[in-house]
């Protein structure tokens, strides 16, 4: 339990900065998803578009620490090849 004025400011903080992450990284996910189901529909022309629109939401998302910097790299490269491995 708090006791100090800082500390009660602190926890304030806290949870109005945790629920603004948990949007960020549910925006983040949201997006994700689409790409994949664009994948798995078959659809290249569309997993490209969702792509396009998912990759500045991850790099936003990793440069606010709401997910590791490798980890969104990562996500990112795995669908680029996917959808390059896609047919036309």
């Amino acid at each position: 339990m708090a006791n100090s004025l800082s500390a009660k400011k602190r926890i304030r903080r806290t949870a109005r900065q945790t629920e603004v992450n948990t949007r960020r990284l549910s925006a983040v996910r949201t997006y994700v998803r689409k790409v994949e189901e664009a994948i798995t529909a078959g659809n290249k022309a569309d997993a490209e578009a969702a792509l396009r629109a998912a990759e500045p939401k991850m790099v936003r998302g990793a440069q606010k620490s709401v997910a590791l910097r490798n980890t969104m790299s990562r996500k990112i490269s795995r669908l680029s090849k996917k959808i390059k491995g896609m047919a036309a």
